[in-house]
């Protein structure tokens, strides 16, 4: 039996944990406010974890302890009246906020952002679109940091009814049930923090999101509790404490965005955490001088206390401000973490406390899961309603979008529009068959499906070789195989330049090694292909090369390694005996164009864009002129007629994001791209 004093420790209120929460708190405000200097507060979300884990296995095991068992109904009340009716303030308000800010395009996706976070399934949904190579250029969801509280939740929807398990699997065999508690729990903590570790290196952005990859974070919590107050010396238990503080903090000021986590490091916060919430327990003192005393200050308390009211209000506020003002400064951000203070103590003491305070709703289950369902209905209902709420945005017949064919007649290009195609609203959808047929290999993928377009029977090909940029020109291309009887054979990938360099992918946030493969096993297919082809090369502009020792290549440097490796492969192209034709990449605009488009019909002028490239992004125009026998197209005046890019042109939306062309304009090129193809002396 524990002695009296560590049954208080285990049972009482920690005043420390609550000061400890100010220290996660506080790391992610800074982190999101983007101070320089604390560019890795993000790991105060696994601060959070691990206390979690602690809190809420404590008091099951406490339960347990009192009553042999476990209330799985009480659980769930208690969870419910802490955390749903304010989560269900901050989904409506956010619902709200992002009619009256927001455009169309971005309100129908944080509606279903909305509903995900509802369900706390918004870390699976918020995985889905890290991975997924089009979603990257999309704006930040205003409830993208609910992603943590939804590991939570799924945590804890298991392990309660697995401590149960084990409880009566325990009393049935008259055996303790602490060693099956402990094996459990280790099992739990090795294999997910194993899968962590792997995953973090095969796919970090999905691993940051992962339940299965962050569990082991809730299960050091849980095994914190399981182990109870350990006895040691004063002296050791505060320099136990400091050490720990020292761990968090080393965390926040070392780490930054491209550090590799959650992972091997991701243990340097959490066992920080777990060696502060050990001295905690051991420290019967609460002396100022101490890393607990500091935390069990009242300040600290405070901060601590309205933590999870704060970390809920600061990121939607910082989205909004931001689509309202554009990019912020480190100023502005700090401003508008500083202003969430107003809702986050508002929300706190009207609703959150009322609410977890209520003693009726523990002692009468069926009335907070009354709450809960009206909660889920507030949220899923608010998230229906900016669904519905969108205005009518009419789609042009086919019989009135001209596209780029319009500039032939249009001095200036059309500033108004009454209906357009495609609909901004579902813009990102429009893209080339070849798309939906599979042709662009996706991240993982190294081999090109068999696509073949035109004419089979065609004496001539065409071969459209480079990433998501050149598969773009697809739509004219197979116009042009198809008049022409011509094969049109698609060998693309995303987010793979086809220059020979080593890059690192966005999406997968490290060395590409799928690119390389994927990129000399299509050369190899393109140089067996015949003289009667010629291969039409396109791609982004916007890579990170590797340079000789794996160091990240940038500015000049950069764009160097990005020609030499693009002149590279026309001249192994040129050897195999083809003809090549590099279509220039196209501008970039630094906005969203469907959704800029869809709340200013009526002035186009606000979607435009300047056609000014940097020098370094301009390395393909200077490969293909350094290429003998290579011919550049060049439809950047098709696109920006003037010094503009247009968002539209002839009643066609000219972009479906922020780089990539709509497939209903791209098919407009075809004459442009036609006189080029013919002027390189194909026909």
């Amino acid at each position: 039996m524990p002695s009296a004093r560590q049954d208080k420790a285990s049972t009482g209120f920690r005043p420390d944990i609550e000061g400890l929460r100010a220290i996660a708190i506080g790391a992610v405000l800074l982190c999101h406010a983007g101070i320089p200097f604390a560019a890795g507060g993000y790991v105060g979300v696994d601060v959070f974890f691990v206390i979690s884990g602690f809190l809420i296995t404590r008091l099951l095991l406490n339960e347990v302890g009192r009553r042999n068992t476990i209330s799985i109904r009480g659980f769930y009340a208690r969870r419910i009246k802490r955390l749903l009716p304010l989560s269900a303030v901050l989904l409506v308000s956010v619902a709200i906020l992002s009619l009256v800010i927001l455009s169309p395009v971005r309100i129908a996706e944080v509606s279903g952002d909305i509903i995900s976070s509802a369900f706390y399934t918004a870390n699976w949904h918020f995985a889905a679109q890290s991975v997924d190579y089009f979603a990257q250029e999309a704006e930040p969801s205003p409830v993208q940091h609910l992603w943590s509280l939804a590991i939570e939740e799924q945590f804890y929807l298991v392990w309660p009814t697995l401590l149960l398990a084990v409880t009566w699997f325990g009393r049935r065999r008259g055996h303790s049930i602490r060693p099956a508690l402990w094996v459990t729990l280790g099992i739990i903590f090795v294999a997910s923090l194993a899968f962590g570790i792997y995953y973090t290196g095969a796919q970090p952005p999905a691993a940051y999101f992962s339940t299965f990859g962050r569990a082991w974070e809730l299960a050091l919590g849980a095994l914190l509790a399981l182990l109870g107050v350990v006895g040691m010396p004063r002296r050791a238990a505060v320099l136990l404490g400091w050490a720990g503080l020292a761990a968090i903090v080393y965390a926040v000021l070392a780490f930054d965005a491209t550090t590799p986590f959650p992972g091997t490091v991701a243990l340097i916060p959490t066992l920080g955490t777990a060696a502060l919430i050990l001295a905690g327990g051991a420290l019967q003192s609460r002396n100022r001088a101490t890393p607990t005393g500091i935390l069990s200050t009242g300040p600290a308390r405070y901060v601590g206390g309205i933590s999870y009211s704060w970390y809920l209000w600061h990121w939607p506020l910082l989205v909004f401000a931001a689509a309202l003002w554009g990019p912020l400064s480190v100023a502005a951000d700090i401003a508008v973490v500083a202003f969430s203070w107003i809702p986050t103590a508002i929300t706190h003491y009207v609703i959150e406390e009322p609410f977890r305070r209520s003693k009726k709703l523990v002692a009468m289950p069926s009335r907070a899961f009354a709450l809960g369902a009206a909660c889920m209905a507030l949220m899923v209902g608010g998230a229906l309603m900016l669904d519905d709420s969108q205005p009518t945005l009419k789609t042009a017949p086919l019989s009135q979008v001209k596209g780029a064919a319009a500039l032939e007649t249009e001095v200036v290009p059309q500033d108004s529009a009454e209906a357009l195609r495609p609909n901004p609203l579902r813009a990102k959808d429009d893209r080339s068959q070849a798309f939906y047929d599979g042709c662009l290999v996706g991240i993982g993928g190294t081999n090109s499906n068999r696509c073949l377009y035109g004419d089979p029977d065609g004496t001539k090909t065409l071969i459209l070789f480079g990433d998501s940029h050149a598969m773009q020109y697809f739509p004219p291309l197979e116009q042009l195989a198809m008049e022409n009887h011509w094969r049109l054979i698609i060998l693309t990938k995303a987010e793979c330049t086809p220059g020979e360099v080593p890059i690192r992918s966005m999406v997968a946030d490290r060395e590409y090694s799928q690119c390389d493969a994927w990129r000399e096993e299509t050369l190899r297919r393109i140089e067996m292909s015949g003289s009667r082809a010629m291969v039409v090369m396109s791609g982004d502009t916007a890579y990170t090369p590797y340079g000789d020792e794996g160091q990240e290549l940038t500015g000049k440097e950069g764009a160097d390694a990005l020609e030499a490796g693009y002149l590279k492969t026309l001249n192994r192209i040129h050897r195999a005996g083809l003809q090549v034709t590099v279509i220039r990449d196209t501008p970039t605009s630094s906005s969203d164009v469907p959704s800029c488009v869809s709340e200013d019909l009526q002035n186009l002028d606000k979607c435009a864009f300047e056609r000014v490239r940097d020098w370094d992004k301009e390395f393909d125009v200077r490969a293909a002129k350094r290429s003998p026998h290579t011919f550049l197209i060049d439809v950047t005046a098709e696109i920006c007629p003037g010094e503009l890019c247009r968002a539209v042109i002839g009643n066609a939306l000219v972009y479906r994001d922020k780089s990539h062309l709509t497939a209903t304009f791209a098919r407009t090129l075809s004459p442009w791209i036609g006189t080029g193809i013919k002027e390189a002396d194909l026909f």
